[in-house]
C-alpha cells in the first residue's frame, strides 16, 4: 500500500480521462479543435444517439504521415508544441497531447488520414480499443485530410456511462460546443448531423455581412437586429464583435460569447469589465448577450492553466480589463435613438420585458406638480418649471402645425423620435414619426438626460474631497494592506486618503466629499478587493454615480406635470442628443416604438 509503483498506460490514460472527456460534447470539442488546428477549411460531423454511439469528424486539413499515426495516440504526443519556450507563446487551439490517447482509452476509435499533397493512391489507419491499447495499423481509402471515428463511448467503465444523460441532452451539450467552435472561425465550413438529419450547414464567411449572418443563425436573428457591432484597437489589443442594444437584456447568462485569440473562455476579469461596461444601462438582475472577439499577442496571455483550457490568465490584466471596459462603455453610450428604432421593430414581445420595479419612488405617480429644479444650460433646456415656454397660444400652435407638417413632407429631414403631439395622464409622451408612433415616460428621459449632464460636470471638475473629521482605523489581511501601501497613488487619483499603520491596519483619513455620508470602510474593502482580483476598481465611480443618478432623479419632471407641446419637442431633441438616453438610470426603457405595421394589426386592417 505504502509503495511508490509507476501506473500504468492503461490507467494513466483514463485518469486523464477523467479530465478531458466528460461527455460527448468533450470528444466533439477536441475532435474539432484538432481539425481547426490542421488549417481545414470544412468540418463535418456525424452523430448517433446523442454521440454514445457513434461520433464522427472529417475534416480536410492537413493530415497525419503514416510513420505519426502510431504516435497520435500516444499520450503526451502532440505537433503543435517542441520546447518550453513555446508555451509562452501558444496559437493553437489544442497542445497538450492527451486527447486522442483519452479518448481511445475510453471508446473504440478508428483513426484515418492521408497526407495533404500525397503521391499515395491510399491514406491509413489506426484502430484502437479501451480494452487492451492495442493499435493496428493498414492501409485504408481516405481523401486528403482525416477521419477520427469513436463508437461506444465509455463501453468500458460503465460507471461513467450510468452518469450520461438522455440522447437528446447529450446532443443538446453538443450542438452547444458546435456553435461555440464554428463562431470562432468563419472561415470554416461547419455541417452537423445527428441520427443521420442534417441540423447545421454553415458555409465558410470572410465579409462581414456573411460572418453576421452566421451569428445570426446560431445566436438568433433578434440577437443581430438588436445588437451594435464593435471594433477597436489600441496598444496591441483589439476588440471587435457584437454586443446587445440594453433593451436586449436576458434573464440569464445564456447568450455570451467571448474569444480570446480565436479560444472560447469564460474569465471573471472579462465577465465583470463587461458588467461595469452596461452599469449605467442594464436592469438589476439582467445580463448582456455578446459575441467578442479580443486579438493580442499569444506571448500576453497564458491559456495553460485549466485542463480544459475554458480559463487564461493575462499577463498585463489590468489593461486588459480598462481596455474591454472602455471599448465597450463608449459603444454602449453611441447607441442613439434611431439605432433602438431600429431594432424594436424585430424585437420578440418578451425579449427586453422588465419586471416591475418594487418599491421605487422614481416610478410612482405624484400627486400635484412638484417644483422643477432647473439643471440644464440655456442652450439645451426647452421645456421650463412653469409649464409654458414664453410663446402664445397661438404661436406654439403655428410651431406645433409647421412640426407636423414636415412628417408628410417627404423632402424634409424628420428627427428620429419624431415630433410631440400628446401628453397621456400626465406621465406619458406622444410622438409621430416617419414610420409609426413614439411613446416617451417623461420622467425616465429627463431623468437620464439630467443624469449625464450632471457625470459630465463632475468629470470637468476636480474630485472634491472631504477630510474625515475622526480618521477610520480598519482592520485587513496582510495582502490588503500591502495593496493599500502599493497602490496608494491610485487611490489618491479616486479621492481616497490612506496610510497604512501596521501589518494589518491601515486608517482612511479623506474620502470624495459625495461620498462621505456612505459606509466608507465598506467601500475601502471592496476597492482593495477588486484591486487585488482585478487590477483596477470602478466602485468609487459607481457609487458617485448612484448619488448623481438619486440627485437627477430628484430634479427631473415628474409626473402629473403638464408639458406644452414646444418643451415636448425640446426633450425629445434632448433625448436624441444625449448619451444612453434609451434607458434611465435604473435600467429602464424610457421610450418604446409602434409603427405603423404594428398598430394595423392591431385593429386587423388589411386582413
Amino acid at each position: 500500500m505504502y509503495r511508490i509503483n509507476l501506473l500504468k498506460q492503461r490507467l494513466a490514460n483514463q485518469i486523464a480521462a477523467g479530465e478531458v472527456v466528460e461527455r460527448p460534447a468533450s470528444v466533439i470539442k477536441e475532435l474539432i479543435e484538432n481539425s481547426m488546428d490542421a488549417a481545414a477549411t470544412q468540418v463535418n460531423i456525424e452523430v448517433e444517439q446523442g454521440g454514445i454511439k457513434l461520433i464522427r469528424v472529417r475534416d480536410n486539413g492537413l493530415g497525419i504521415n503514416k510513420d505519426d499515426m502510431k504516435l497520435a495516440l500516444a499520450r503526451h504526443a502532440t505537433s503543435k508544441i517542441s520546447e518550453v519556450a513555446d508555451l509562452n507563446a501558444i496559437d493553437s487551439l489544442g497542445f497538450r497531447g492527451e486527447a486522442l490517447a483519452s479518448i481511445s482509452s475510453v471508446s473504440r476509435l478508428c483513426l484515418q488520414s492521408k497526407v495533404n499533397g500525397s503521391d499515395e493512391a491510399n491514406g491509413w489507419q489506426v484502430q484502437a480499443e479501451g480494452q487492451d491499447m492495442a493499435i493496428r495499423l493498414e492501409p485504408a481509402a481516405h481523401s486528403q485530410g482525416t477521419t477520427v471515428e469513436v463508437r461506444d463511448l465509455f463501453f468500458n467503465t460503465p460507471a461513467r456511462k450510468k452518469f450520461l444523460r438522455k440522447d437528446r441532452t447529450e446532443f443538446a451539450r453538443i450542438d452547444e460546443v458546435v456553435k461555440r467552435l464554428a463562431l470562432s472561425r468563419f472561415g470554416i465550413e461547419v455541417n452537423l448531423t445527428h441520427n443521420q438529419r442534417s441540423v447545421h450547414r454553415m458555409l465558410s464567411a470572410e465579409s462581414r455581412s456573411e460572418k453576421q449572418r452566421r451569428v445570426a443563425l446560431l445566436c438568433g436573428p433578434a440577437f443581430v437586429d438588436n445588437s451594435v457591432f464593435v471594433d477597436l484597437e489600441r496598444a496591441g489589443l483589439r476588440l471587435w464583435g457584437w454586443v446587445s442594444l440594453p433593451t436586449f437584456s436576458r434573464s440569464q447568462a445564456d447568450l455570451q460569447y467571448f474569444y480570446v485569440n480565436g479560444r472560447i473562455i469564460r474569465d471573471k476579469l472579462v465577465a465583470h469589465a463587461i458588467k461595469q461596461a452596461y452599469r449605467d444601462v442594464l436592469y438589476h438582475g439582467r445580463h448582456p448577450a455578446y459575441v467578442l472577439y479580443l486579438e493580442l499577442d499569444p506571448a500576453m496571455v497564458d491559456v495553460n492553466v485549466h485542463p480544459t483550457k475554458h480559463e487564461v490568465r493575462f499577463r498585463e490584466g489590468r489593461m486588459v480589463h480598462d481596455f474591454l471596459f472602455s471599448a465597450l462603455h463608449k459603444a454602449l453610450a453611441k447607441i442613439t435613438p434611431s439605432d433602438q428604432l431600429a431594432a424594436s421593430q424585430t424585437l420578440p414581445p418578451d425579449v427586453g420585458s422588465l419586471p416591475p420595479e418594487p418599491n421605487n419612488p422614481n416610478a410612482s405617480l405624484q400627486q400635484g406638480s412638484l417644483k422643477f429644479r432647473e439643471t440644464t444650460t440655456p442652450r439645451q433646456s426647452g421645456y421650463s418649471p412653469g409649464g409654458t415656454n414664453g410663446a402664445s397660444s397661438s404661436q406654439q400652435l403655428a410651431t406645433n402645425l409647421a412640426a407636423l407638417s414636415q412628417l408628410h413632407d417627404p423632402d424634409a429631414e424628420v428627427p428620429p423620435l419624431g415630433y410631440a403631439i400628446a401628453q397621456l395622464h400626465g406621465i406619458y409622451l406622444l410622438a409621430q414619426n416617419r414610420e409609426g408612433l413614439v411613446i416617451v415616460d417623461m420622467h425616465a428621459a429627463h431623468e437620464r438626460i439630467t443624469y449625464e449632464r450632471m457625470k459630465q460636470a463632475a468629470v470637468t471638475e476636480e474630485i472634491k474631497m472631504q477630510p474625515l473629521l475622526v480618521p477610520i482605523s480598519i482592520a485587513v489581511s496582510q495582502v490588503e494592506a500591502d495593496c493599500a501601501e502599493q497602490q496608494a497613488q491610485a487611490l489618491m487619483q479616486l479621492g481616497i486618503a490612506v496610510e497604512r499603520v501596521a501589518d494589518e491596519s491601515i486608517v482612511v483619513r479623506q474620502v470624495p466629499s459625495l461620498l462621505k455620508d456612505s459606509n466608507v470602510e465598506q467601500l475601502i474593502r471592496d476597492v482593495l478587493s477588486d484591486l487585488l482580483e482585478f487590477g483596477s476598481s470602478e466602485r468609487i465611480q459607481a457609487r458617485q454615480d448612484e448619488i448623481l443618478s438619486t440627485m437627477a432623479c430628484h430634479g427631473s419632471v415628474r409626473a402629473n406635470r403638464q408639458l406644452a407641446l414646444p418643451e415636448m419637442n425640446a426633450l425629445l431633441r434632448d433625448m436624441e442628443a444625449t448619451e444612453r438616453s434609451g434607458q434611465c438610470n435604473h435600467g429602464r426603457p424610457t421610450f418604446v416604438f409602434r409603427s405603423l405595421d404594428e398598430l394595423d394589426k392591431l385593429f386587423m386592417r388589411g386582413q
